[in-house]
């Protein structure tokens, strides 16, 4: 009989899982797909969640294979507009880890198969969730027909578009925002090394981060005369390589082999926030409990930062203390966290929105003012790495 189980097998319930193996607790994780997600989406691993990850014994695997960006370079029309480090965000990781999702999840499902090689059960798709004041069954179709589990806790980490969040009739308060996205992952011809660097251009901002195996990541804000801001909008065609390696060397100068192209990904952003996190013996973390969005790598980060502050009080319930209260004030907290995650992101993509040349001069020389200001450049340094 499991102490806890855990609902999704993506990079959040996969953490989940290991640390409360890692702390002697009997985990079972149910995961509808049959194996792991092929597709790379968030890349960025901060500070806290690297500390989070070492607690779970995983840290050294995501760091051997990811690249340490260690400093981010603001560029405008050529020149070196700010520069932010980050060494002083943490002792043991100063910086932010760049590794494909699709990488990291397969790195934690092999830490929970050192830690349990039972504990991972793909093909099981929830389909119903009923309790006590002492256990939660869960009913679920299985590879071999319908299948029961039990246990004293529930933990939903089953993303944006939760089985259990419905199940538990739980609703969420949501914004959507005009701001379309396009990116993609070529071959790095830049020099930059292992910074990221950020072009403020006026036809809108565009991103790019180091990934493992030289290659680079490209995110295009679009605008609204864009082809491929249409296309995202409508659902229409599949975003095509040669106009983002256009639309690069025309806002960055920097020349994009189109033919190296390895993912590409058009995308719409919204907030949703989950109404409450904790449901009786059930508890959403990660997207199944707030949604934020992807600018500025902070989504699957707060979901392993979810995790982290409720293992200890799985691990007391499984001692048979009463955790009703610090459920209460965990939930308060997480989705404070959440709040202010998806502030930070209504910033970071405010920041980035097409400009005339008048209000672009403006910004610009804003944003090298303050970088120019030491305590306020390692300020937005923490703010940035969710410190």
């Amino acid at each position: 009989m499991a102490d806890v189980l855990i609902i999704g097998a993506g990079p959040v319930g996969l953490f989940t899982a290991a640390l409360l193996l890692q702390e002697g607790l009997e985990v079972q994780v149910l995961e509808q797909r049959r194996g792991p997600e092929p597709h790379s989406r968030a890349i960025g691993i901060h500070p806290p969640s690297l500390a989070a990850l070492a607690r779970a014994g995983a840290a050294d695997a995501l760091v051997a294979e990811g690249v340490r960006i260690r400093r981010g370079v603001a560029v405008a029309r050529g020149k070196t507009l700010a520069t932010m480090s980050f060494d002083g965000v943490s002792e043991r990781f100063p910086f932010v880890l760049s590794l494909p999702q699709a990488r990291t999840e397969v790195l934690l499902e092999q830490r929970v198969n050192e830690l349990d090689g039972g504990a991972l059960h793909r093909g099981v798709r929830v389909t119903g969730l009923c309790g006590d004041d002492a256990r939660v069954s869960v009913e679920a179709a299985g590879p071999h027909g319908p299948a029961r589990y039990s246990a004293p806790l529930v933990i939903a980490a089953d993303g944006v578009r939760s089985g259990v969040r419905g199940l538990q009739g739980v609703g969420v308060r949501g914004k959507d925002y005009p701001d379309r996205y396009l990116m993609g992952d070529f071959a790095d011809g830049t020099g930059f090394g292992p910074d990221a660097a950020l072009f403020l251009a006026g036809a809108g901002i565009v991103e790019s981060f180091p990934l493992p195996g030289r290659l680079r990541r490209w995110v295009v804000r679009l605008g609204p005369g864009d082809p491929a801001a249409r296309d995202v909008q409508a659902g229409g065609r599949s975003p095509d390589p040669r106009w983002l390696a256009h639309c690069v060397r025309e806002r960055t100068g920097h020349e994009v082999d189109e033919g190296s192209n390895s993912m590409l990904s058009s995308f719409g952003v919204r907030t949703r926030l989950a109404r409450r996190m904790v449901s009786g013996r059930t508890v959403l973390i990660g997207d199944a409990a707030h949604e934020v969005s992807p600018i500025g790598g902070q989504g699957m980060n707060l979901g392993w930062l979810d995790a982290a502050a409720l293992a200890p009080l799985v691990t007391a319930a499984r001692d048979g203390q009463d955790i009703a209260r610090r459920l209460r004030d965990f939930e308060l907290a997480r989705l404070r966290a959440a709040a202010k995650a998806a502030r930070q992101a209504e910033i970071n993509m405010a920041l980035g929105r097409p400009l005339p040349d008048r209000l672009l001069a403006a910004r610009n020389c804003a944003i090298g003012g303050v970088a120019a200001v030491p305590a306020l450049n390692s300020l937005i340094a923490r703010r940035f790495t969710m410190h």
